[in-house]
């Protein structure tokens, strides 16, 4: 009895993940993967910073999908069927130990995304998937019988029982024109996960200083979110803003990405308790420079920078302040407002807002409402995960799904 045929277009992690489950759990299949450009799971190879952000450290279903601004209700039901614990579990039966850092993002032990790249790619050489490079496909028709006719770019085009469609977000809705040849609809994608440009560089010297645990606020919205913010070049980064990015995606993109940001960076200090503190510390450190204080924990560089902005000399003593600088050096610590104008995006590693609409495709099994024989897995869908390894997770989820169901057995 001849094999039925499973195209999986795109080799990222949601294609290659359900291409080698899909050759694993269904010994029908003969399954060949397209890759449009020359290597393989670029994405997974340059996260985080080389080291492969796998998952996180979630394993409650309900809590892990409340960190997706987009799919949230829907991959509450598929990570009954494939979560955070079954990713580590998956990987450690293959011999891929993962270990959870305090944010609770975790990496392999190794901290080297080759790691996770070598043990899909000797999974797919176990189970006889064919890989297949610098192999665009410029067009998907309906073949008969329920199959499909792949037109691939410089070869013959080929028939396929079932394909599996995982060539993950893009910036450009001219991408999606193919899916939308299918009968599929596509939700704009915009930009999900960036940095915040400052108008007024006023930081700008100090690229490189990180806060622990601020709180970004979009100002005259309920976009708030704390955690570690970053100093760059151009603005604001670290998880707290790319937190902020996500869940305002489209907010942002509506606003051109002008708006104004308030942060409070001593968070969860209040400014009401800011001032208690610094009025304490003038009675205490009196004839001391207001340099000297070990009650706030912030990079002295920028401690000076807060001073500076709030127009109070630093080689001060702390008897020399006033009440209303102490309100006014307050109010720079916990709600100053930025200027923001533009947006700075992970270039490779980028991630979308929009795609395919969910409505669209059986969440239970990934296959298309539209097209049958045609799954979905990865950002190809309208859905996003907030930083801290997230994004992985809904491509292995979404990617074992289909597989799960592609057999026809």
């Amino acid at each position: 009895m001849s094999k039925r045929r499973l195209a999986v277009i795109g080799g990222g992690a949601a294609g290659f993940f359900a291409a080698v489950n899909a050759a694993r759990l269904h010994s029908n299949l003969e399954v060949t993967i397209f890759e449009k450009s020359r290597e393989v799971m670029s994405k997974v190879r340059i996260s985080g910073g080389g080291r492969c952000n796998v998952t996180h450290h979630c394993f409650d279903p309900e809590i892990l999908s409340q960190a997706y601004p987009r799919g949230s209700r829907e991959l509450r039901w598929a990570f009954e069927q494939f979560q955070a614990l079954d990713t580590v579990e998956w990987f450690q039966k293959r011999g891929v130990e993962l270990k959870t850092e305090d944010d609770g993002r975790m990496f392999p032990v190794t901290d080297d995304s080759a790691t996770i790249i070598n043990c899909l790619k000797t999974e797919a050489q176990k189970y006889h998937v064919t890989v297949k490079t610098r192999s665009r496909i410029n067009k998907i028709v309906a073949a008969e019988c329920g199959k499909y006719k792949l037109f691939i770019r410089n070869e013959e085009p080929s028939v396929f029982d079932v394909v599996i469609i995982a060539t993950g977000g893009s910036n450009r809705a001219s991408t999606y024109g193919w899916l939308k040849d299918l009968g599929h609809s596509i939700e704009e994608p915009v930009p999900s996960l960036f940095t915040f440009n400052f108008r007024d560089k006023i930081f700008n010297d100090l690229a490189g200083i990180s806060v622990r645990n601020a709180l970004v606020a979009i100002e005259n919205t309920s976009f708030q979110y704390s955690g570690p913010v970053l100093i760059t070049h151009w603005g604001l980064s670290g998880p707290a803003v790319l937190k902020t990015s996500a869940w305002a995606a489209r907010y942002l993109h509506n606003r051109e990405y002008r708006f104004t940001i308030q942060i409070n960076w001593l968070y969860p200090k209040n400014e009401q308790q800011v001032r208690e503190v610094l009025n304490r510390l003038r009675n205490e450190n009196a004839r001391k420079s207001l340099m000297k204080q070990n009650s706030f924990n912030i990079p002295n560089r920028l401690w000076e920078r807060f001073l500076e902005l709030a127009e109070i000399p630093p080689q001060k003593n702390w008897a020399e302040l006033s009440n209303k600088q102490i309100h006014e050096w307050a109010q720079q610590l916990t709600s100053a407002q930025y200027e923001i104008q533009g947006k700075t995006t992970f270039k490779e590693e980028f991630v979308t807002c929009g795609g395919l609409p969910l409505s669209e495709v059986n969440m239970g099994t990934m296959e298309s409402n539209i097209s049958p024989n045609i799954y979905f897995a990865g950002e190809v869908l309208n859905i996003d995960g907030i930083t801290g390894g997230f994004n992985f997770q809904s491509a292995w989820t979404t990617g074992w799904i289909a597989a799960q169901n592609v057999g026809g057995d």
